[in-house]
């Protein structure tokens, strides 16, 4: 890249950071679009509409109860993929939606729960509402005449098609009404029998009747009848200072990060530091113009998205490093440092892609959530270390940046013995991990529960109190928060209050009628304005229900097969993917081993914990295995196996330390200036990250030689001793292979298979659109 070029390239990204600054800061014109002020957070974070629905039955079964909260939970992901619906007392049912502040508008839209039946011409119930598996109200362009048209595309329930099918066929040219609450509000005229579940219903005069249709068609479809008890509008759980410190914190984390990148890589450093603010503020952008709901698990997300970004430009940079100890001009270990670190880099991020994708897919509430986070963060973080780093590299080097004190170069270190330690590491790993289902059993026994559940999962109580003045969540933490304690004896405590009112709503673990009587009494005694009389409380489902719970479960494991498929493809070697994963199962399990042996308590940020362990652990051990990969066919012949291992992960332990450094440098932040809710997200992110860097260059290294050497057809028998691994140093000449068949008479045993699985990896096939 020429001079002028180079000057030109970085005025235009200047340019580029200004602008995009400005747009994620300020925003543009009086409604400020494009502004982080304008992204969508959920009821944690701020809040929304509350709605209470009542069934008709006064005792409905538990099983059409849970029907229809599911259902419903369906319904309302069309407002935001982080909107709760539990159960409270025995026939209501909540639904909260955040992100919105006007109720009347979201139950105009999501209609009134009433029955609904399909009738014949006759009066006969050809079909219920449960039949219905959704109704979307749909536009399209007729090719014929260039007109728009309207239409109500319905989808039906295996059941419903059977019976939809020989309703249609017996009243082919006749019509079928659409009845819901005895009234009918739409008779189209049947033109063919239809099968396969699906039907289009015509003639709609604009969207807004085809949307209105559809929605009394899924809302009519419920198990049970439901009728509005009331509705309000909820302030943020966590409070709007939950939001405020996570984005200082995270602001300062992220200086911290640029600072640290700058005194260790220098003006790769800076590059780096350049490159990861492009991607926050085109992180904060693709998040407002998706309109995406943020919610804790979201802000997860976003942080390990900028774990993730920091973490290949470490590879990147010290992959630069490397070419410049070998002696290598700038220009050519600038080129085979972004070319030799394109795999591992590629390779982590896909598989992080691919748990996002399964997450989206299967997942429901914040797991969907999170996974929309991750997806957007991971595609920007490769393109902007993949091609903005680039770009400001080449452009610093041809403008005259060339001096080799301003990158630095990697001293020679003494190869470390990884795989003649593994008897001692692999038996701490699998410690912590039997440490869960002892711990498990230990607290089962004596405390009668696994795990210290929250409210999110097995329910509890719902109080509502009038405090006649308005509480800030500040003042309801430190002056409401230990009368509550003190009267029930539980610490598991949210609060939310009622916009317009001086009403809260306190939840806590399940109250009998005497701990009921003691709060409010409690709340009398010590608040003048609560009178005791006005008090209520109802019991409340989780509002992580157990199909959200199965589905979150379903998707994780998936997603670890999917990744596990996608690293045996990419290193044709199922070795590889086996001790990737035993390694992700180790991360996970030292952080659930804390939530278990420390009575932390299990609730929605637990969900975002795992995730985010899910999402980041696997990126370091794909960086180990992709240097053993590169070395197997250069070291092969020269190295025994357990010194090509050891290699390996001393080649990487610069990249696995600071990677992790910085990751933690952001968590660490967000611990110390967070509330307490946020604080409850971090610890466990931190002791997580510790965890993943244990097993990457303790682990997953000396767990593939041991099934390298021991399992499968292809097993290696490594006669050369371990001893040398430990005095050898980066880059000095390797000792004599020992690879050598035996001579007569020496046993068949000496003779040491040449392994050929490793020598190649799958082609990169180049992208298609279509």
């Amino acid at each position: 890249m020429k001079k002028k070029q180079s000057i030109a390239v970085l005025l235009i990204m200047l340019v580029v950071t200004v602008l995009l600054g400005y747009t994620v800061v300020a925003g543009w014109g009086s409604k400020h679009t494009g502004s982080m002020k304008n992204i969508r957070t959920g009821l944690d974070l701020s809040g929304g509409v509350s709605i209470t629905y009542e069934a008709t039955d006064s005792n409905p079964s538990q099983e059409d109860m849970d029907d229809t909260i599911y259902k419903l939970q369906q319904r309302v992901q069309q407002y935001s993929t982080e909107a709760n619906v539990y159960q409270q007392g025995l026939n209501r049912i909540n639904v909260e939606i955040p992100g919105v502040t006007d109720a009347n508008e979201i139950l105009q839209d999501l209609g009134k729960p009433g029955s609904l039946q399909f009738e014949d011409s006759d009066g006969n119930v050809v079909l219920e509402g449960t039949d219905i598996a959704d109704a979307q109200g749909v536009a399209y362009n007729d090719q014929q005449t260039g007109s728009h048209k309207y239409v109500v595309e319905l989808t039906m329930t295996t059941d419903g098609a059977k019976k939809f099918q020989e309703a249609t066929a017996a009243n082919v040219g006749k019509a079928i009404s659409i009845v819901y609450d005895g009234e009918v509000i739409s008779s189209p005229t049947v033109q063919q029998e239809i099968s396969g579940g699906t039907a289009q219903i015509t003639g709609m005069s604009s969207i807004d009747e085809a949307k209105q249709l559809a929605s009394f068609i899924r809302i009519g479809s419920l198990s049970l009848e439901l009728n509005e008890i009331y509705s309000n509008v909820v302030g943020a759980s966590l409070g709007q200072e939950a939001l405020h410190t996570a984005l200082i914190a995270g602001m300062i984390g992220v200086l911290l990060v640029i600072l640290f990148m700058i005194c260790v890589y220098r003006i790769s450093g800076l590059v780096a530091g350049w490159a990861l603010i492009l991607f926050t503020f085109l992180d904060l952008g693709f998040l407002n113009a998706f309109d995406i709901t943020l919610t804790l698990p979201g802000v997860a997300g976003v942080i390990l998205t900028i774990g993730m970004a920091v973490d290949a430009n470490v590879i990147i940079y010290a992959r630069v490093r490397e070419e410049l100890s070998a002696g290598k001009s700038l220009h050519n270990a600038l080129k085979g440092g972004f070319h030799k670190a394109f795999s591992a880099i590629f390779d982590g991020n896909i598989t992080t892609l691919i748990a996002a994708a399964v997450l989206y897919v299967l997942g429901t509430g914040s797991v969907r959530g999170f996974a929309e986070t991750l997806a957007i963060g991971v595609v920007l973080s490769m393109f902007t270390c993949l091609a903005v780093s680039r770009w400001i590299s080449y452009a610093f080097y041809g403008i005259g940046v060339r001096s080799l004190k301003l990158y630095g170069t990697i001293r020679q270190r003494k190869n470390i013995n990884f795989v003649g330690k593994r008897a001692v590491t692999l038996t701490i790993a699998l410690i912590m991990i039997l440490s869960v289902p002892a711990g498990m059993l230990f607290y089962k026994q004596s405390k009668g529960s696994v795990m210290n559940f929250s409210l999110d999962f097995v329910g509890g109580t719902a109080t509502t109190v009038d405090f006649g003045e308005d509480m800030t969540l500040a003042d309801l933490d430190s002056k409401v928060k230990p009368v509550v304690t003190e009267a029930t004896g539980t610490t598991d405590i949210q609060f939310q209050k009622i916009t317009g009112s001086t009403q809260v709503v306190i939840k806590t673990s399940e109250l009998d009628l005497d701990k009921r009587n003691a709060l409010d009494s409690a709340l009398a005694e010590n608040f003048s304005g609560v009178e005791e009389s006005a008090i209520t409380a109802e019991n409340i489902s989780s509002t992580i229900s157990g199909e959200m719970r199965s589905n979150a479960i379903l998707a994780v494991v998936i997603s670890v097969i999917c990744m596990l498929f996608y690293i045996f493809v990419r290193f044709r070697d199922f070795r590889f993917a086996s001790s990737a994963v035993l390694a992700l199962v180790h991360d996970i399990c030292v952080v659930i081993a804390y939530y278990v042996w420390f009575r932390a308590s299990v609730g929605s940020t637990f969900i975002a914990v795992m995730l985010t362990i899910l999402g980041y652990s696997i990126n370091a051990t794909i960086v180990i295995f992709d240097r053993i990969r590169e070395n197997l066919p250069m070291m092969k012949g020269e190295s025994s196996l357990a010194e090509i291992v050891n290699a390996s992960i001393t080649q990487t332990l610069t990249r696995s330390l600071y990677s992790n450094l910085t990751t933690f440098i952001t968590i660490f932040v967000l611990y110390l200036y967070g509330v307490p809710s946020i604080r409850e997200f971090a610890l466990p992110i931190m002791i997580g990250l510790a965890a993943g860097c244990f097993s990457s260059v303790f682990v997953t290294g000396p767990l593939w030689y041991l099934m390298k050497t021991r399992i499968g057809k292809n097993r290696v028998k490594d006669v050369m001793g371990l001893s040398a691994s430990a005095g050898k140093t980066e880059g000095s000449e390797p000792e004599a292979s020992a690879e050598k068949p035996a001579a007569p008479g020496q046993g068949k045993n000496r003779y040491v298979k040449k392994d050929r699985s490793e020598l190649s990896s799958t082609k990169r096939k180049k992208n298609r659109y279509h």
